[in-house]
């Protein structure tokens, strides 16, 4: 489809000058064939015609050729209103079909990986996802078999397209040949809304598109950036999602009363939090708060813990999920802005603040974010709090030890910004709305900040970014919307990301263009 008309100025004999054209420009002598855009490199002195009669009555015979054995059944494929086959036969196939034998009978609905399913039919055997396993994923399992009209793509015998990076392949197959079997028939893509934010599931942050409808998630996909995750995703982080759809989110506060929760009003559960801070000293307030929050939100919880009078302060860290592509070691999205805005090492604090509850000295204890009991933490340590208070998006095993509950927001749900294992700052963006009576995670800490003595003053996430760039010298002459859709290095760490790394190297030997 990328046929083109292309020619060189004739070399003219030694002492004459080149034939000029009407507008002085050497004459194009054109070759007598359209060529293929992709294979051949531009030159100085080249034409090129890309929109001739010539190039046009080709391109419709390439469709023409492309839609032989390919099924009409566009209605129902899911690849539609996304497919480029769909839009060059728009633009130039036929509105009729000159074949009359029976098509080429493939494979349908093929289970070739957990996460992907095969429709041979629709196979325009491109060979795109064939290059992605062997030369990005270095897990070459695809292969084309037979000769002719009747080739398939197929999983090499014993194999399985299984690897972190296999939703990758659905992306970047032109038709509905490879489709995501967790996507599958789930949403019209035309009815999705594209939200452009930063995946949460390690502290790469990749750049990615949230695709939902109304206020639920069907999909994220990656989005282009070169300086963070080229064009690709592993497949954890994009299904890194289905929680925030869950039946299990915390929708209303909750106050324990006779030992069991109740609903309860956004002002009672501040103020019932709030009665229990002023007997507390700096040194019996412990907060246990998240790296999976936004700058902005970790920002409120220093004012917080400054109006409380406390240095007891510290989150959970995670680590593990590191592999030679784009997974990072860090697990938590915003290690990096803990560090920054906190002033703490992840974790560095735990074991010293576990004491402390141990000893029974904490009279109230805030996890922000946090399941206690996951993170290391025993009922027993929890119990011996005089008042335990929890922020969370979903109902969990340490909540039902807590005499206030309070549902905050997913990274789905709001505005914010992260920085990234490589010192990247980034832009987290609102694709749907908390579900319930669920609260903004940063407006819930402003609230509890203001309830507890603190100040406000503090109308949007742009103040709080406004504040934080103020008085955090690596945010400084930063804005919230200086950020930009792609981010902007704010740290220096020397982190490098692998894949990108190769795709360097492979540009240097000339084996990538562009």
């Amino acid at each position: 489809m990328c046929l083109v008309e292309m020619g060189m100025p004739p070399r003219p004999q030694p002492g004459q000058e080149p034939e000029k054209d009407a507008n002085g420009m050497p004459k194009i002598s054109w070759m007598p064939r359209a060529v293929i855009a992709c294979a051949n490199t531009v030159a100085e002195g080249m034409g090129i015609r890309t929109d001739s009669l010539l190039t046009q009555e080709c391109r419709k015979g390439v469709m023409e050729f492309l839609l032989i054995n390919h099924p009409l059944d566009c209605p129902i494929c899911d690849q539609a209103g996304e497919c480029r086959l769909q839009e060059f036969s728009v633009e130039h196939g036929k509105g009729e079909s000159r074949f009359r034998e029976d098509k080429v009978k493939k494979p349908k609905n093929v289970d070739i990986g957990p996460r992907v399913r095969l429709d041979d039919e629709r196979c325009i055997m491109c060979s795109r996802c064939i290059r992605f396993t062997a030369e990005i994923a270095d897990d070459p399992v695809l292969g084309f078999t037979e000769r002719g009209s009747h080739t398939t793509l197929a999983v090499h015998p014993g194999r399985r397209l299984e690897n972190n990076y296999s939703l990758n392949t659905v992306d970047i197959c032109p038709v509905g040949a490879l489709t995501s079997t967790d996507f599958r028939f789930q949403q019209r893509v035309w009815f999705l809304s594209e939200t452009e934010s930063i995946c949460t599931k390690c502290g790469r942050g990749c750049n990615m598109e949230i695709g939902a409808r109304g206020d639920t998630l069907y999909r994220q996909t990656p989005r282009e950036n070169n300086d963070v995750n080229s064009t690709w995703m592993c497949d954890q982080g994009r299904l890194d999602f289905h929680f925030v759809n869950s039946e299990f989110r915390l929708t209303e506060p909750l106050i324990k009363t006779g030992g069991k929760h109740e609903s309860a009003s956004w002002k009672k559960a501040m103020q019932t939090i709030a009665s229990a801070a002023p007997g507390a000293k700096g040194g019996e307030v412990v907060i246990i708060a998240s790296a999976r929050m936004t700058n902005e939100e970790l920002y409120l919880v220093r004012q917080l813990a400054r109006t409380l009078g406390t240095e007891n302060v510290d989150v959970v860290p995670r680590t593990g999920g590191a592999d030679a592509y784009l997974r990072a070691d860090d697990l938590n999205p915003n290690s990096n802005g803990v560090r920054q805005i906190l002033g703490v090492e992840p974790g560095s604090r735990l074991d010293s603040l576990r004491g402390l509850l141990a000893s029974g000295k904490v009279r109230l204890l805030l996890a922000l974010g946090e399941d206690l009991l996951k993170a290391g933490f025993t009922r027993e340590e929890i119990e011996k709090a005089g008042f335990f208070a929890s922020l969370h998006i979903l109902a969990h095993a340490s909540a039902e030890l807590a005499q206030v509950v309070l549902p905050g927001s997913s990274y789905a749900e709001k505005s914010g910004s992260m920085i990234n294992v490589t010192g990247r700052l980034q832009r987290l963006n609102k694709a749907v709305n908390s579900p319930g009576n669920a609260g903004d995670t940063w407006e819930i800490l402003r609230d509890l900040n203001v309830a507890c003595g603190g100040s406000n003053g503090l109308h949007s996430i742009e103040d709080v970014f406004h504040q934080l760039a103020a008085e955090v010298p690596c945010f400084a002459g930063l804005s919230f919307a200086k950020i930009g859709s792609l981010g902007t290095p704010v740290i220096e760490i020397g982190e490098t990301v692998p894949i990108l790394e190769r795709e360097k190297e492979r540009k240097s030997r000339g084996l990538i263009v562009g």
